[in-house]
């Protein structure tokens, strides 16, 4: 994400955390205050606490949602300030497709994007969704559901 769309500076981040309406879906919380800095665009931050994991399972669960921020960007209205707070683990949130659902999820939730309307894919999401497993209606990945075992009646 570029650094127009960041929050870059504590007090802000500390600012959406206490004032801004919170949206929670299993792994993730979504905190969202108007933008008043800049109301043109959308600033955002992702925050994974020590419960998340090590270093590389944060960083990893981080990437995932700001990857999934910048595809759903273009299609949310614009002028705030978004703070992503991670509080499940890589267990919870194992993929790409699992964290863009939720994001998705809350994102609509919070109002910042219309019931219908989902973001036009762009070049480079092509590669990613050929990478990226569909997904169940169970949750699971389609390539995963042959390997579990059946459920005994």
């Amino acid at each position: 994400m570029d650094r127009q769309r960041r929050l870059r500076r504590e007090w802000e981040v500390r600012r959406v955390r206490s004032r801004g309406q919170a949206f929670a879906d299993g792994p993730l919380v979504l905190r969202v205050l108007a933008n008043e800095t800049d109301p043109a665009v959308n600033r955002y931050t992702v925050v994974a606490g020590k419960k998340a994991g090590g270093a590389v399972q944060r960083n990893r669960l981080k990437r995932l949602v700001r990857e999934a921020l910048r595809h759903l960007d273009p299609a949310l209205a614009p002028g705030h300030d978004i703070v992503v707070i991670v509080r499940g683990t890589v267990e919870e949130m194992p993929s790409y497709a699992v964290a863009h659902a939720t994001v998705e999820r809350l994102v609509r939730r919070a109002g910042l994007q219309p019931a219908g309307e989902r973001p036009a894919p762009t070049a480079g999401d092509t590669a990613a969704a050929a990478l990226t497993p569909p997904i169940g209606s169970d949750g699971t990945p389609a390539n995963r559901r042959a390997t579990l075992a059946p459920e005994k009646a």
